[in-house]
């Protein structure tokens, strides 16, 4: 009974409160305006204005299907933009003293929030003229002007039990106690209730200026006639384009000012900073770019240079110690012998007895299948029959044997290797100095020379016919080149000497072939060998802006085996350097036109080296000799005469060579006017053809030269034959077939010079112009074929991946983009400059959104982004097409380049708004700006791509410039036409304008949003889709890069 009684007790507790609550949750809900009315009381004031204050904010959720539905576009995230709007929580004292002031009339004269609804969709449409008038009513009409329908003023709803604030459908009638509206509240003209003035919004009472009859600082008069009116509050939610008195809002950043009277805060203080930070790292990079390429090259040349006296001391050291064990074993040597003997590698080389002892008789290795198949050669040079010879190697996809460099990971072991082997080389070459054929006969029987696949070229009636013009540039050519050796191509100007080679190597476009090429006895194309055939060009075509070693590096590491070791790459590099006299210009610029590097000659020689390191098969070079002396041709002749023992096939162009050089080469194929044949065959035997047809050369007299002076018809030849009958002589003396218009010449008849065959007919114009474009069509067909040819790869020789050769563009453009610093400086240094002009001039525009000064932005990244971006592909053309024939991977290029412009994605648009943002002073933060402007980057970056790879250097700056001022004027056109409306969707510039002026509208907030959605209704706009618009201009960077990849791939030469 007790533990009843306690329960009933708590039970009778619990009652009580509950129905005290009940009490003061009625008393809650009673509180009007009214109460403090009746009683006055101050302390009901509080609890009174915090109802009307809830109230008011229960209109959100009243009006958020509205908002949502007619202010989409504008109003993102309703709860955020009403609090930074009507949050008046913080201060309620405005609402309490229109309560005092209104004796508590203050729920009656209140908008509702169909009067709300009404009042804002009268100038917020997306599509009709946007006004500041309230359109007539039930209230304020024609028939009906109550006083509170004129601006500042107010009057109580008619029937207040009935008056509902969020009624959202049925505009009240109010006729009563009309009286000025209160502070911080503005009622407009034509509505008769009040809308408390937004949050940054001066709603002060007005003043009447009796000069002038304005109620100050508003616009509106006093109606004429009424003598009780007087001057009320705000008339207008005051926007940008409805008043000028916009005033800063009360938080400030730190280090800013706002001076009186204006809308912007000046922070120019964090501009400084920021320019000064940047200014900072420009002079520093500006500065120590080349300090850090050229201390790690110092270091580098340190260790290397250590290596090679290691090696030669290490040489020496040997030949002295087996100097003195050949003199201990044969004591009839004399002292006078010994003194007099240099202990030097190569005389200590040639005193040492070949047969030391009975063992190396027994151990001497017989003659390699190399010397072997040199010997049938030089035994029966002038055979002509297939030469049918395996590319030997590994198979395909077999990991060959690793050399014995390849346990060596330092780069001090790597040069010891490397200067040791090649310490090893110079000795053995000083015994066999004769480099001719039977030098380099001994040298194959002395050493093991690392054999490579060989290529054999013949060609039987190899004719060549240019399209269009029908015009044969090159004529029934028989013969062949063979590895091991070196041919000369000799012949007058115009006789197609280089077409010939072009012809050998696959690159001749624009021609109809006739005739057999076999590749080792094969019919099979030669770009099958193109990872083992070196092409020299003509033009020096190398990078200025990298050194001699860098250049002769990035070939090997591209085009050797991937499974070659380092070290033997390092010892392949080095002796191609060696070889071609480069040591001491090894550390230099190659150089370009803007800045001096190393010599011509040295530069024609890099040229060669490039292809040199890559240990071809087959060399064919267009007169690698031209421009040099004759030491340094000689050079290069010995150079090349190295590779011959190897076994490479080597054909080059050479002009009026030396009677020294003449006699280094192996074969000579003398070409006649018209690319006919005179001789093809060894130059031991040339002198005794053609003096067997009468034609010998005199004293004193150069024999290559006297030969192409009676083809080019400067010299007659001392017999009765006749310039145009050596062709067919030579045709005769090997039993090759004659031509049908060229068989009256086998009679001894001369040709007469209007003998030609003359086939022109008068066509008309249009005829003419008909068969160019398909002559041109026609080439183009066959670059394009070429290009995309898949031939099968015979070379059996496995390049580094797609992936490593990027890793390796990447060191070698970094190093490029490094000497280019000070360029890269400038660059940036004319954004920094374009940034303040532009910010200077640009001022803010509320009405706009700012949007001018975003144009004009636009318009200046997009010209100075592209400029500077030609650099990456107009620049190096000529040397992707070189390499690109060589098999370096287009993709490696093209994905390297672009990921290091990313930097300049990154950079540049932080330069620029260093100077921009803080001088313009945009309401939209400086996070979204960056981001906005790197997109920009990102997009204009691929559209400077396709112009620099398409155009020349010249066109591609004109329509850098010209593109993107024609696409801005595109996209801002009227946009009620559907044709500009929709070009303008795939014009950048309107969705970058569109992402800053959105960026920009989305801090319009608080008395400011008005402004965002009138200004968005009118653009078009929709906040939205910032985000659509970025994805957009990436897209267009993306499709910008895969066109120009594209076309890099299709149109190379």
């Amino acid at each position: 009974m007790r533990r009843l009684r306690i329960d009933v007790g708590w039970l009778q507790h619990i009652l009580f409160f509950f129905v005290c609550g009940l009490g003061f949750i009625s008393l809650a809900s009673c509180l009007d305006g009214d109460d403090y009315s009746k009683t006055g009381n101050p302390k009901v004031l509080v609890p009174v204005t915090n109802l009307i204050y809830n109230r008011l904010q229960s209109l959100k959720n009243v009006l958020k299907a509205d908002i949502d539905r007619d202010l989409g576009y504008c109003i993102k995230n309703l709860k955020d933009d009403w609090d930074e709007a009507f949050d008046f929580d913080k201060n309620l004292d405005f609402l309490s003293n229109c309560i005092k002031k209104t004796d508590g009339d203050i729920t009656l004269r209140l908008c509702s929030a169909a009067e709300i609804k009404f009042y804002f969709s009268s100038f917020i449409r997306r599509d009709e003229v946007t006004t500041v008038h309230v359109k007539p009513n039930v209230n304020c009409n024609l028939a009906k002007w109550v006083s509170g329908c004129e601006p500042g003023w107010s009057c109580n709803a008619d029937d207040d039990k009935k008056f509902d604030i969020k009624n959202g459908k049925v505009l009240p009638s109010r006729t009563r106690k009309c009286q000025p509206c209160c502070e911080g509240f503005f009622c407009p003209q034509g509505l008769a209730c009040m809308i408390p003035c937004p949050l940054g919004a001066y709603c002060p009472l007005a003043k009447l200026n009796k000069a002038t009859g304005v109620c100050e600082p508003y616009n509106y008069q006093i109606p004429p006639g009424k003598l009780n009116h007087t001057c009320g509050s705000a008339d207008s939610w005051a926007d940008a384009e409805s008043s000028g008195d916009m005033f800063c809002s009360p938080a400030c950043f730190k280090l800013a000012t706002c001076n009186p009277n204006t809308a912007n805060q000046n922070i120019h203080a964090y501009g400084a900073i920021l320019i000064a930070s940047v200014s900072l790292v420009m002079i520093m990079v500006y500065n120590c770019s080349d300090q850090v390429l050229a201390t790690r090259e110092k270091r580098q040349a340190k260790s290397r240079e250590a290596a090679a006296r290691h090696a030669k001391e290490t040489t020496q050291a040997r030949e002295r110690w087996k100097t003195a064990r050949d003199v201990a074993k044969n004591p009839k040597m004399g002292l006078t012998a010994q003194l007099s003997q240099t202990f030097s590698r190569m005389t200590s080389k040639k005193d040492t007895p070949d047969k030391a002892s009975g063992k190396s008789k027994d151990k001497k290795k017989g003659p390699s299948n190399l010397t072997k198949m040199m010997k049938s050669m030089e035994d029966n040079s002038s055979n002509h029959e297939g030469f049918n010879v395996g590319t030997g190697g590994s198979k395909p996809g077999k990991k060959p044997q690793a050399p014995k460099g390849k346990q060596l990971h330092t780069q001090s072991q790597i040069f010891k290797y490397a200067y040791g082997q090649i310490e090893k080389e110079k000795a053995m070459e000083q015994n066999n100095q004769n480099l001719t054929f039977s030098g380099v006969i001994s040298m194959a029987q002395d050493t093991e020379i690392r054999s490579r696949p060989v290529i054999e070229i013949a060609f039987k009636d190899l004719t060549l016919t240019l399209k269009g013009k029908h015009k044969q540039i090159l004529r029934s050519v028989t013969g062949k080149i063979m590895p091991g050796r070196v041919s000369a191509v000799m012949g007058p100007s115009g006789a197609g000497k280089t077409t010939f080679l072009s012809a050998l190597a696959g690159k001749s476009t624009g021609c109809t072939r006739a005739g057999l090429i076999l590749i080792n006895g094969k019919n099979e194309s030669i770009n099958s060998y193109k990872k083992i055939t070196g092409f020299v060009p003509q033009d020096d075509v190398v990078h200025g802006n990298l050194t001699v070693e860098e250049n002769l590096r990035f070939s090997a590491r591209c085009r050797l085996s991937a499974y070659m070791p380092k070290a033997e790459k390092v010892l392949i590099i080095e002796r191609v350097i060696e070889s071609l006299g480069l040591q001491h210009v090894r550390d230099s610029l190659v150089g370009t036109v803007e800045k001096r590097g190393i010599s011509g000659g040295q530069r024609k020689r890099v040229n060669v080296g490039v292809e040199m390191v890559m240990e071809p098969s087959l060399l064919i070079l267009d007169e690698p000799t031209t421009g040099l002396d004759s030491a340094s041709s000689q050079l290069l002749l010995r150079a090349l005469r190295r590779e011959a023992v190897e076994g490479v096939n080597i054909c080059m162009v050479v002009h009026q060579p030396s009677y020294t050089m003449y006699k280094m080469f192996d074969d000579m194929i003398l070409l006649a006017k018209g690319g006919l044949t005179a001789y093809h065959g060894s130059v031991k035997k040339i002198e005794e053809y053609f003096a067997g047809i009468g034609i010998t050369v005199p004293d004193r007299v150069n024999p290559p030269d006297h030969y192409i002076d009676i083809l080019e018809g400067i010299v007659k030849p001392n017999s009765d034959i006749t310039i145009e009958q050596l062709p067919v002589r030579w045709m005769l003396h090997n039993g090759y077939p004659v031509p049908h218009d060229m068989l009256k010449l086998c009679d001894g008849l001369p040709s007469s010079s209007g003998s030609a065959q003359n086939d022109s007919t008068d066509n008309s114009f249009s005829n003419d112009l008909w068969q160019d474009v398909k002559t041109n069509v026609e080439i183009q067909k066959d670059q394009l074929q070429d290009n995309y040819s898949n031939s099968q790869d015979n070379s059996n020789r496995v390049t580094p991946t797609v992936g490593r050769q990027y890793r390796y563009f990447m060191g070698r453009i970094g190093k490029q983009r490094l000497r280019e610093a000070r360029l890269q400086a400038l660059d940036l240094l004319i954004l920094l400059v374009a940034g303040a002009c532009l910010g200077t001039l640009a001022k803010v525009n509320d009405e706009t959104i700012n949007s001018l000064g975003y144009t004009y932005t636009i318009i200046a990244v997009s010209l100075l982004c592209k400029i500077s971006a030609l650099r990456s592909f107009s620049v190096d053309k000529i040397q992707y097409w070189r390499e690109s024939a060589a098999g370096i991977s287009s993709l490696a290029h093209f994905m390297a380049k672009d990921t290091m412009d990313h930097l300049n994605t990154i950079i540049k648009p932080l330069v620029y708004l260093s100077m921009f943002y803080f001088f313009n002073n945009p309401r939209s933060s400086f996070e979204d700006n960056y981001i906005v402007l790197v997109c920009l980057v990102y997009c204009v970056t691929g559209m400077a791509y396709v112009f620099a790879i398409l155009y020349s250097a010249s066109a591609a700056q004109l329509m850098s410039v010209l593109v993107p001022v024609v696409l801005t004027l595109i996209a801002n056109q009227d946009r009620d036409s559907i044709v500009l409306k929709y070009l303008g969707s795939f014009c950048y510039p309107k969705w970058t304008l569109e992402a800053f002026v959105l960026s920009n509208a989305q801090r319009y907030s608080g008395v400011w949003v008005v402004t965002r959605c009138s200004s968005l209704s009118q653009y078009g706009y929709d906040l939205s889709d910032w985000v659509l618009c970025l994805i957009v201009l990436v897209l267009m960077g993306v499709i910008c890069r895969f066109i120009a990849y594209f076309c890099m791939v299709t149109f190379k030469k």
